[in-house]
């Protein structure tokens, strides 16, 4: 008898459990999103009605309370949630923290500017429901290009961007540079692990990190040009793709951080080389004096720079930052050292000055990126 209640009572659980537990689940990056977050969630209801769905505000800690006001929808509405995060920044990290803490088996990603069309989401889920791993909402294009919700020179970027991505990871959507795209649950949580943090095109990530073939599939809509809020790209973007896609050549043994670490090096050896030939110059001033004052302005171009791009989500500000700029001055005088003292040994082994100078680089740009990123950007 007692067994027959407990299996009765087990039934009602599960069948109470389906009545709510959420088919699909939404994430939505934001950063200062306030006008946007009621307004999406007033049309995700419109366009998922009869859908079991829940909506994931993951909030990089957003001036304008674009938090505040996601709880406070929570609050009448159990279909919303917020994450607020503090101290890091980055889409794609947003976004990977949002879905590990999704339990529907369909999660969805877009974008909180209102650019994406969220009726496109029941046909989504339709062929989630069919048997696609992945379905990706495409934008439509003319001759590869967005007609409409970009501007001028992001059309061009993200034409170029997209040929380039297809060339060198294979991976051949229509569309790899969108932010709106439904995965299977499971899926995700496979890959999350090899999934970088940094950047904007997780997308491209997901397609370029898969180790078994997945079905994927598109779906077209008409991007639609942001009403509120300002975009959240800037120029140091083309880094971080540059850094992303280096990182999938590589089979992930470098990381996109590692990477764009060493492309600021390489830029901040060309400033080194700049400084060096206009202190030269000058009159009565040696290779000496010169050459130190240009490490000095290298040092601080690349701490410049990596604050601003490879340290993003940590960057320094203020007070903090005039103390990071002495601690990297401190890091790379040792990373020096390294750099040297490798270089004079394998000269010694192997007198081959290029082979040499070359070893001497690269292990003092690795000393310089373990010791900055424990000492300079810690992860607080």
């Amino acid at each position: 008898m007692q067994e027959a209640i407990l299996s009765r009572d087990a039934v009602l659980v599960e069948r109470a459990a389906a009545r709510v537990s959420p088919e699909l689940a939404i994430v939505v990056p934001t950063l200062n999103e306030n006008g946007n977050v009621p307004l999406l969630v007033l049309q995700l209801a419109r366009a998922l009605e009869g859908i079991a769905w829940e909506v994931i505000f993951v909030d990089d800690d957003s001036a304008d309370g674009t938090s505040a006001t996601a709880r406070r929808l929570a609050r009448r509405d159990p279909r919303v949630r917020c994450l607020r995060r503090i101290g890091r920044r980055g889409l794609a990290g947003a976004c990977i923290e949002g879905m590990l803490a999704a339990s529907a088996p369909a999660i969805a990603v877009m974008d909180a500017d209102l650019q994406h069309d969220e009726k496109c989401l029941s046909e989504m889920l339709e062929r989630f429901r069919a048997g696609a791993d992945l379905v990706v909402g495409t934008r439509r294009t003319e001759n590869g290009v967005v007609p409409a919700g970009l501007s001028a020179v992001r059309k061009w970027g993200s034409r170029q961007a997209t040929k380039l991505a297809r060339r060198l990871t294979g991976v051949t959507l229509a569309d790899p540079m969108s932010g709106f795209f439904l995965i299977r649950q499971e899926t995700f949580e496979a890959i999350a692990p090899r999934l970088s943090t940094q950047g904007f095109k997780l997308l491209l990530d997901i397609a370029a990190s898969q180790q078994r073939p997945l079905r994927i599939e598109e779906v077209y809509y008409s991007f639609r040009p942001r009403q509120l809020g300002q975009s959240k790209l800037d120029g140091l973007v083309v880094f971080e793709y540059a850094g992303l896609l280096l990182a999938k050549v590589s089979g992930d043994l470098l990381s996109t951080r590692f990477l764009l670490f060493m492309l600021v090096g390489v830029s901040g050896l060309g400033a080194h080389l700049l400084a060096l030939k206009s202190a030269l110059s000058l009159p009565q001033v040696g290779f000496d004096l010169a050459q130190t004052g240009a490490a000095y302005l290298a040092m601080t171009w690349n701490f410049w720079l990596n604050n601003r791009m490879t340290y993003r989500d940590r960057r320094l500000k203020g007070f903090a930052a005039l103390k990071g700029l002495l601690s990297f001055y401190a890091v790379c005088s040792v990373g020096a050292v390294a750099n040297v003292g490798v270089a004079s040994w394998i000269y010694g082994e192997h007198p081959t000055w290029w082979l040499a100078g070359t070893a001497g680089a690269l292990m003092g740009g690795v000393f310089n990126y373990v010791a900055s990123s424990t000492v300079t950007w810690r992860q607080r």
